[in-house]
């Protein structure tokens, strides 16, 4: 059975996306079966995954809508090895459509029931806003995996982030845990990145993967090409990064399976 993954931050511009596709090719790489769903309706990690947002006849949004099931809106990332549910700006106007239904923020769970049995993660790239979608992406996941830059306002926008989990833990999702918050970005000759790496590690102890993810100009450029880094320069600290943080995800999950 899947685990169900929500990678998130309120914050923009930390690299969730580039964390997610690149996690989601990683673990392809290793042997696990992957799905990952673009839950923005930017649609980067739909174009990130090297599928195209334009001509898609089903999408996220008729998931979310009941006009369409799991396997009819799923398309293969062939690059990435992994499969996809694919985004478009269509997205933005599920939320206002939504509003209205009932059982509005199950919508997600209640699609990928009944397929997790096809994978062994399913990784949800949610919108850099705490709005409907990311309450279903959250209501919907076992878990959280939080992408974060070592500066001092992510420090402040992680505590709004914890609080928004211990919402949605006690009112929709009572099985909801943060799997791990993972450094990106990160340059480690700069003192601030370090202090405030110290105090993660002081808050949130062996949540933190002990994987860092370096400032790395692959990264920046495989989305262009519609790869991942691990496809686009294999042998960059970017993908190498990646490769090790999915390794170590895999090892904390079949920690659990014994523990």
């Amino acid at each position: 059975m899947a685990r169900v993954i929500a990678i998130t931050n309120q914050k923009g511009g930390v690299g969730k996306t580039t964390t997610a596709v690149n996690l989601a090719a990683s673990l392809a790489s290793l042997g696990s079966r992957v799905l990952l769903m673009d839950l923005d309706p930017q649609g980067n990690a739909t174009t990130g995954s090297g599928v195209s947002k334009q001509g898609l006849s089903r999408t996220v949004y008729h998931l979310l809508l009941a006009q369409a099931d799991l396997p009819a809106t799923r398309v293969r990332a062939e690059s990435g090895g992994f499969d996809l549910i694919p985004a478009n700006r269509d997205l933005a106007g599920a939320e206002v459509e939504l509003v209205e239904e009932k059982q509005r923020e199950f919508r997600l769970k209640s699609a990928l029931a009944g397929n997790l049995g096809d994978y062994d993660y399913v990784l949800i790239d949610c919108p850099p806003a705490l709005n409907l979608l990311t309450v279903n992406a959250l209501t919907a996941a076992d878990a959280v995996i939080i992408p974060m830059q070592c500066e001092y306002f992510a420090i402040e926008g992680l505590a709004d982030l914890v609080n928004t989990i211990k919402k949605i833990k006690a009112r929709l999702n009572p099985g909801l845990v943060i799997d791990g918050v993972v450094r990106v970005m990160f340059d480690n000759r700069n003192t601030l990145a370090q202090h405030v790496s110290d105090q993660l590690k002081a808050h949130f102890g062996a949540k933190v993967f002990d994987t860092l993810v370096p400032r790395n100009v692959r990264l920046a450029e495989a989305p262009s090409h519609g790869l991942a880094a691990l496809q686009y320069d294999r042998g960059s600290r970017g993908a190498q990064a990646y490769l090790q943080m999915a390794k170590e995800l895999m090892e904390k999950q079949e920690g659990k399976r014994h523990g």
